[in-house]
């Protein structure tokens, strides 16, 4: 049966609370993605048409010339390699220590599991401050080095309980017992059994840490002093706050070129934001059938 047709044998009240809803969702959904496609737009219109308000469903007077800057700028080129090396690096470190830490965590007869529970839970509610967290940066030797990124991130609490979680609650202790009788140890289950049947979680887990590393500015605003080490986050913050965005490339030559950087400044500042989202928007798909799933498993017993 169609979904027309269920709508003709509901009664009428039911079938108007199902318009509202519907309605109400849509509503939520333009809201949520106009200012993307706002950006967008924006980023190949004319600024002008832009900045007067003449620029709302479909871009006006087309021009690529933020993206032409933004591809010569060797800034952004910089920003993005140094990124991408601080999110795939992190991400792959972030595994390697949150799945192993959450399988231990999640098996009964580990007796220390509960204080090391409550121990990182402490974290989650207290830390020691920005000014000893950098005089404890520069005694080991992270300010200006790019592991700043990585090694202080180690380890998200939040994505280490969901993860327990799915182990504790997802795999059959049966399993873990029929694989003990053959003679696996524990971390022949964990590598064997456990992680292939945890591509779901892994999947999600993945994406909250790379996202996190994406999106730091901070670490790189604080710790890092470096320009040859700054995040793609630092280089959009800063034409962000610039109104002489890209000087040398869009506006540095003379009086007359500083005017025509600008003006063009607000579309650069757009392009810079679509550049920066794109990985993410692109990967994003790849993963949403896993997000779901893998959040969910775990969370209904019985």
């Amino acid at each position: 049966m169609s979904r027309f047709a269920r709508l003709r044998h509901q009664r009428p009240l039911d079938v108007f609370f199902t318009l509202v809803i519907a309605t109400l969702c849509v509503i939520v959904l333009v809201v949520t993605l106009y200012p993307l496609y706002f950006v967008v737009i924006a980023s190949i219109s004319n600024p002008s048409l832009v900045a007067t308000g003449q620029v709302v469903l479909f871009p006006q007077g087309i021009s690529w010339f933020g993206y032409e800057q933004i591809l010569q700028d060797e800034r952004i080129w910089t920003g993005y390699r140094n990124t991408l090396v601080y999110s795939l690096v992190g991400t792959a470190l972030n595994l390697i220590v949150t799945m192993p830490a959450a399988f231990a965590l999640s098996r009964a007869e580990f007796v220390w599991r509960r204080p090391l529970m409550l121990f990182f839970a402490f974290t989650m509610f207290f830390s020691g401050g920005l000014i000893p967290t950098y005089l404890l940066y520069r005694d080991i030797g992270l300010l200006d080095n790019w592991l700043v990124f990585v090694l202080p991130s180690a380890l998200n609490v939040y994505n280490l309980i969901i993860a327990r979680a799915f182990f504790e609650h997802s795999l059959p202790n049966e399993l873990f017992e029929a694989a003990m009788i053959d003679g696996a140890n524990y971390l022949q289950f964990f590598v064997r059994i456990a992680l292939p049947l945890s591509k779901a979680i892994i999947a999600v887990i993945a994406l909250y840490y790379l996202v996190q590393h994406w999106n730091d500015f901070f670490t790189g605003l604080i710790f890092v002093r470096d320009a040859d080490k700054q995040p793609l986050q630092i280089v959009l913050r800063d034409i962000l706050l610039s109104n002489q965005a890209f000087a040398g490339g869009a506006g540095g030559a003379g009086g007359s070129g500083a005017g025509y950087g600008q003006q063009y400044a607000d579309q650069i500042k757009y392009g810079v934001i679509v550049v920066s989202t794109l990985p993410l928007i692109v990967l994003y798909p790849f993963l949403q059938r896993y997000f779901d799933k893998g959040v969910m498993i775990g969370s209904v017993k019985g």
